[in-house]
Formats: C-alpha cells, sequence, structure tokens
C-alpha cells in the first residue's frame, strides 16, 4: 500500500507491526522516542541475529513534516531488504556477490522522524516544518497562526485582493497566481496561510514567517556546527532540544559500526553529499573519489545527480547550514552520509536544471510558473493549483481561501509515481549496502612437538576499507582491527606467543584496505597501472604449547568479529 498512497501514522504503525510480526528471527522493531504529541518514533532492525555486532547502515525519512515520499522510500528499503533475506527480492542490478554481502548487513530504519508533524500535512495540509509546537516563549509580537477557519479540515492560503499586491491573476488559466509584472493589468492580491494574526492590531498585517506557530527546523537541531536561532532560523533552544531528535543521535552513537548514512527528504531530485561547509578543494582526496563513485552510481540507477552541499546547495554564499544531520554523520561518526530531495519535478515538469542546483527553486520566471501549472492540470488532476472561495474571516473581512495545494505533486509525487521512485531508490542503496567491509579469518595450524604454530591471515574483501572514510580515521570509535585468542576451558595448552598472562590474548592487526578506489582517484590508470601490496590483509603468527582447542576471534566495534575454533596439538 506505501507504494501506491502516502500512510498515516496509524496505517505505518501497523505495517511494521505485521512485518516484525511476519519475520520474527529478521525484524525488530522498538520505539526510540515518543512524541509530544505522545506518537512513537518506529525503528526497525533487519537482519539475523540484530545483536551480533557487524557492518551496519542507517536510513532515515520523514524529519521534515510535509516530505511524505521519504517514508515511502524508507519503507521501500525495508521491504526489499526483508525480501533479500527470504529470497523473493528480483533487483537485476544486484550481483549474487553483492546481495550476499548485503544479507551480511544489518539495517536501521526510521521511516518518519517527524509522526507529528506527517500526521499534521496528512490530515489538514498545515505547513509546518517539522513539528506543529512552538517552544519559543516571545510570542507578543504580531504573528500568523495557522489553522481552518472555514471548517473544511484543511489548511490552505487565503488572497485578499489588494492594488498594492505582489502577485497577479492569470489572464487566461483560472485560479493561478503569479508575480506581478509591469504590464499586468490586474486584479492583485495578497496572499497568506490560512489562520489568524495573533496579537493583530486591527491595520498592520504581519509578514508571515514559515516558522511563525512552529519553531523548529529538525535539520538545524543537530550538534555538528550548531548556532543559536538568530544566526540559523529553525535551530531550537540548543542542540538536541527535541526528542525525535535527540533519539537518533542516541541509537547512532551507540552503533559505532554503522558505516552508511542515508537521510531522505523532498523535493527536486539531487543528492546533496559533504563537504557542507567547505568547498570540494578542501575535502579529504579519498573521501570525494569514493562519492564520485557514488554519483554516478546515483545518476545510472535513478537520473539525480550529486552534488557538494556547499557548492551547489548553500541558500545564502558561503554560508552554510548549520546543525545538518548528514553533516553529524559524516563528520562525527565517519559514515558515508548524504541526503536525497526525492522527486525530480523540475525534470518532471520540463524545467531546464541550473548548475548551482539550489537555484532550480528560486530561479523561476512567469514562464516556469505557466509551465508547471500546465503540467498540474495535464499531469497530476490539477491538485496544485487549486481553486478559492470567498469567505468571512473574523480579522481582515472578506477573503477567499484555497489556492495551491503543493502536498502532492510538488512537494510529493503523484500517487502513480510513488513505486518508481521506491524501486530506484532502493536499488541505489542496497548497492552502496553492497560496499561494507567483509572480514575472513584463516588460521593454518603447524605442529612440531608440543608447539603448535599458528600462522594466522585476516583479510578484508569488501569494496571500503576498515576505516569506511579516510576522515575518519580519528575518530575515537573507529576502533583498528585486532586479534583475540581464548583458550578453551579446562585447556592443557598455552599460549606462548604472544605471551599472556590468563586465558585470553590480544594482538593489534590495524585498520585493513579495502578493494575499492572510487572514481577518478588517478590509480589504475593504462598508462601506469600499479595496485597497493596486500595491504588489505595481514599475516601474524601465534604459538601455542600443549593440546587442546583455541579460538581466534578477529575484528572491532568498527566493522564486527569473524572467528574459527582451532584444535592445537
Amino acid at each position: 500500500m506505501f507504494r501506491k498512497q502516502f500512510l498515516n501514522h496509524q496505517q505505518m504503525t501497523d505495517l511494521l507491526h505485521q512485518w516484525a510480526s511476519d519475520h520474527p528471527s529478521l525484524v525488530r522493531l522498538e520505539s526510540i522516542a515518543k512524541t509530544p504529541l505522545g506518537r512513537d518514533v518506529w525503528m526497525l532492525t533487519i537482519g539475523p541475529d540484530p545483536d551480533r555486532v557487524r557492518p551496519a547502515v542507517w536510513i532515515d525519512g520523514n524529519m521534515h513534516a510535509q516530505e511524505l515520499c521519504g517514508s515511502s522510500v524508507a519503507l521501500a528499503i525495508a521491504e526489499d531488504v526483508i525480501a533479500l533475506h527470504t529470497g523473493s527480492l528480483c533487483d537485476r542490478s544486484l550481483t549474487d556477490a553483492s546481495m550476499e554481502t548485503i544479507r551480511n548487513v544489518l539495517f536501521h530504519i526510521v521511516p518518519r522522524i517527524s509522526p507529528d508533524g506527517a500526521e499534521s500535512v496528512i490530515q489538514s495540509g498545515n505547513p509546518v516544518r517539522s513539528a506543529p509546537r512552538l517552544g519559543r516563549k516571545n510570542t507578543q509580537h504580531p504573528r500568523w497562526v495557522s489553522g481552518d477557519i472555514d471548517g473544511d479540515g484543511q489548511i490552505r492560503l487565503m488572497r485578499i485582493q489588494d492594488p498594492g499586491g505582489e502577485l497577479a491573476a492569470h489572464p487566461d488559466i483560472p485560479n493561478l497566481l503569479l508575480p506581478r509584472r509591469l504590464e499586468d493589468a490586474g486584479p492583485f492580491y495578497r496572499v497568506f496561510v490560512e489562520g489568524t494574526i495573533e496579537n493583530y492590531d486591527g491595520h498592520n498585517i504581519p509578514n508571515p514567517v514559515f516558522l511563525d506557530d512552529n519553531d523548529l527546523d529538525f535539520n538545524r537541531n543537530f550538534p555538528f556546527a550548531w548556532v543559536a536561532a538568530h544566526k540559523q532560523i529553525g535551530a531550537g533552544p540548543f542542540p538536541l532540544s527535541e526528542p525525535e531528535t535527540r533519539a537518533v543521535v542516541e541509537q547512532a552513537t551507540a552503533r559505532p559500526n554503522l558505516f552508511a548514512w542515508l537521510n531522505l527528504h523532498t523535493f527536486g531530485g539531487v543528492f546533496i553529499r559533504p563537504l557542507g561547509d567547505q568547498p570540494d578543494t578542501k575535502m579529504n582526496p579519498h573521501d570525494l573519489a569514493l562519492y564520485r563513485q557514488l554519483g554516478a552510481w546515483a545518476e545510472e540507477l535513478t537520473g539525480y545527480p550529486m552534488v557538494s552541499g556547499f557548492e551547489e546547495f548553500t541558500y545564502e554564499p558561503d554560508t552554510p547550514i548549520y546543525g545538518d544531520l548528514s553533516e553529524w554523520a559524516f563528520h562525527h561518526r565517519g559514515c558515508i552520509a548524504y541526503v536525497v530531495e526525492l522527486w525530480d519535478f523540475f525534470s518532471q515538469v520540463g524545467l531546464s536544471k541550473k548548475k548551482k542546483f539550489v537555484d532550480n527553486y528560486t530561479h523561476l520566471n512567469w514562464d516556469d510558473m505557466v509551465t508547471i501549472a500546465i503540467w498540474d492540470r495535464e499531469h497530476n488532476d490539477s491538485r496544485v493549483v487549486g481553486t478559492w472561495h470567498e469567505f468571512d474571516h473574523p480579522q481582515l473581512g472578506r477573503v477567499e481561501i484555497g489556492g495551491p495545494d503543493p502536498r502532492i505533486g510538488m512537494w510529493n509525487p503523484p500517487p502513480d509515481r510513488i513505486a518508481e521512485i521506491c524501486r530506484q531508490h532502493s536499488s541505489h542503496f542496497l548497492r552502496l549496502a553492497a560496499m561494507a567491509p567483509s572480514l575472513r579469518l584463516t588460521v593454518d595450524p603447524q605442529v612440531d612437538g608440543e608447539i603448535t604454530e599458528l600462522t594466522i591471515r585476516v583479510e578484508n574483501l569488501g569494496y571500503l576499507p576498515t576505516h569506511i572514510l579516510d576522515s575518519a580515521k580519528k575518530l575515537e570509535h573507529n576502533e583498528p582491527i585486532h586479534l583475540e585468542f581464548t583458550l578453551a576451558a579446562n585447556h592443557s595448552c598455552q599460549l606462548i606467543a604472544p605471551s599472556i598472562a590468563s586465558s585470553r590474548g590480544r594482538m593489534m592487526i590495524g585498520h585493513l584496505d579495502g578493494w575499492g578506489r572510487g572514481l577518478f582517484s588517478g590509480e589504475g590508470a593504462l598508462y601506469y597501472q600499479r595496485t597497493r601490496g596486500t595491504s588489505n590483509a595481514r599475516t601474524v603468527k601465534a604459538a601455542v604449547r600443549g593440546h587442546g582447542t583455541i579460538t581466534v576471534r578477529a575484528g572491532s566495534a568498527r566493522v564486527g568479529f569473524v572467528e574459527t575454533i582451532v584444535k592445537v596439538g
């Protein structure tokens, strides 16, 4: 059902519980937070033996209330991973080897970070940014408060005819308002969200701000480069001030094995990668090559480009977005993290994409707006443009209510396009999951009298190195690979190299490279074709005196563990 329509909270809750009930050995469902309105923020963990440490990925969606398609794609990834484990997934872009790697990856999926906000949008169209709540105390100034004043169950727009209005009625397309031009004859209008003005003096209408009555933007509330709201609108009173954002960080911080992070938004049709605060010239070149490869796959599978957050997605020149989740995941957790703005609306409508991608949202002329209205009529059942009806407003007198409803067709795709978007983006992210590090441990025992020499080889056969990102090596939780030796209980043997004082020993191996290089790294070219040595593996020796068994275990909290039991003597 979620591939054909956007689910409300109860529908999503029922679906998640059904998956957990149908696949108890594969799917774990838990609530990681309660919202102020009492709704659960659900997290799915998918994979057998979920407490076993191994490479893991994180997917979240719908932290912005209107961006419902993020939940759809998160659910699609969950359903496809379940199908992969049960043998029913059909994805021709994945090889058998890739699918085997993915089966050893643990998936943590939070399909809807803001259930309060999404419910408000689904039920009434209330255009809240993240959640319908107001935390600030400075509310004595005049401000707009959205509400259903005409009693139809929806919160739309209000227009007031005014000779000084900034919008003009299109002469040929009914109900369509466009930015006013010098040559327009009118009528002219001012437009506001449906609602009332708090602290209204009866004369002066305040400028509306999208956070007038819901002051939080969850994606400005995370602890990487957080700044206060006077500098970053929507930041909240302090980092992680909200139960939803705090829960995400608490859950992720408890999982050092997370290596990839997908943050699902709408709309536009673009992937936004780090760095968000500096140009690519300041980025680690190995990280940049990796993101180039991901960008090539992204465009191949989805048609969306991948752009630098700083170079192509800053709303003001040289002014980064502060408190962003994907930047926190990249810088603080060492994850391959990025955002996707689902639904390539500009391409679908037929508008040419701008080189600085963020300009697509603002650089729209009069003709572009008409093109959108025609597309809405022909391909979206006229859901966006809408109609207007008259109403007597308690403060403003005669107004008209209705107009654009961007929920379906602009903020999110039409229902008949949801399944296609789910398929494309699940396929793309599963390819990223297939890049996971993959440890292999082999032990060759050679007996010489009372001494057994163990030749131990630890290899990483995955695309990614065990430190994941080159820039992440410095992070405290990015633990290098180590060996552990455990003698069997009541053992009659002794580990003599490395020497130990008890039944357990430890030997450091260090990080191991993967075989991947990213794209355009300058390595492996035909004009000077060379590879690295065996930096993906390390061979060490150990020695045991006596007879019995010994367990050899290799790994780390970052990538998980593999082990084997060896008979000695």
